[in-house]
């Protein structure tokens, strides 16, 4: 079997009394595309940090690429892409030889790529940085840290900042670089991105592996709640009886499911009414993990089998999205 990519043993990092993360146990394999999921400040970029050895760890060790982090932390630099999570850059340069210099230190890079990235992300090299919007400095965060086709990748929240059609171009560009067999390790506080480019997934919440989950699992543990609007009252019974519902309340013309998994019992049910409207709204990270991990980490921590309470979504909760029956 290959080597793990990434391997951690009980890294731990301590901020004086305050924790960062603790006894993390991880591993990533070769040519997978790995999300590192968790709500801001639950410990996300200081394992990245840890794992580039930027941060020296309290106890415990990590290896990248078959090399310790600490004392292979040149040759991981030389072979890693790295995307920080607040990027800082030389302002007074402009894109173009901000990349022509990290070019020079690295070394082997294909410049032809370098501007096919550019063209990509509708990105101008010859603009100052010190000029650039939020999202056109994460553009070029992201052109530099693919510039040199790197076999991993490690990138803090990468998204931040970009418009819809950039994201999809991002994603883009992840399917094709696992495809030639590099990796990726991703961390994001977006599900759905997360669901959409990963196959595996660890959870931290707290600074805490709560849980190492195929995406698969992580998608039938999906919270939602349908608001269904009808043209009349309707009783509630018959959702509350179907699989998956969690809870069913009604007022007036309004019928809420709270359901894990699929809604198409639930849809299948309204269409015997007349329906006017649904509003669907996805559970907040936070929300799932709480009800799937639960807030304790003693007798369960790490297996991801905690539970405890949720508070369902409000249903004006601004993720939630509106389609309209036919």
């Amino acid at each position: 079997m290959t080597e793990p990519i990434i391997m951690t043993r009980d890294l731990t990092k301590f901020y004086g009394k305050s924790l960062g993360v603790e006894g993390l146990n991880l591993e990533v394999q070769v040519g997978e595309v790995f999300g590192f999921l968790g709500p801001n400040g639950a410990g996300k970029t200081t394992t990245i940090r840890l794992l580039l050895d930027f941060l020296r760890p309290t106890r415990g060790r990590a290896k990248i690429l078959g090399w310790d982090s600490r004392r292979g932390s040149l040759e991981i630099h030389r072979r890693v892409g790295y995307l920080p999570g607040e990027l800082a850059l030389y302002e007074h340069m402009t894109g173009r030889e901000l990349l022509a210099y990290f070019a020079n230190l690295r070394g082997h890079v294909d410049w032809t790529y370098v501007l096919g990235l550019a063209d990509r992300f509708d990105f101008d090299l010859d603009r100052r940085i010190g000029q650039l919007s939020r999202g056109n400095k994460q553009k070029l965060g992201i052109i530099q840290a693919f510039m040199h086709e790197p076999e991993l990748l490690i990138l803090d929240e990468p998204t931040m900042g970009l418009d819809p059609l950039m994201q999809q171009e991002f994603y883009r560009l992840i399917g094709e670089v696992q495809v030639r067999g590099h990796t990726v390790f991703l961390s994001s506080h977006i599900l759905p991105e997360v669901e959409r480019i990963c196959q595996r997934v660890g959870v931290i919440r707290s600074g805490r592996l709560v849980a190492v989950e195929s995406v698969e699992v992580l998608k039938k543990r999906a919270l939602r709640l349908l608001e269904i609007h009808f043209a009349r009252p309707v009783p509630p019974e018959p959702f509350a009886s179907l699989p998956g519902v969690v809870e069913t309340w009604r007022e007036n013309n309004v019928i809420r499911v709270k359901i894990k998994g699929p809604v198409d019992p639930v849809i299948k049910t309204a269409a015997q009414f007349p329906v006017v409207d649904v509003v669907s709204h996805e559970a907040s990270l936070e929300e799932i993990f709480l009800h799937y991990y639960g807030d304790g980490y003693g007798d369960g921590y790490g297996d991801g089998h905690g539970a405890g309470p949720l508070a369902g979504p409000s249903p004006h909760d601004e993720q939630g999205g509106r389609f309209h029956a036919a």
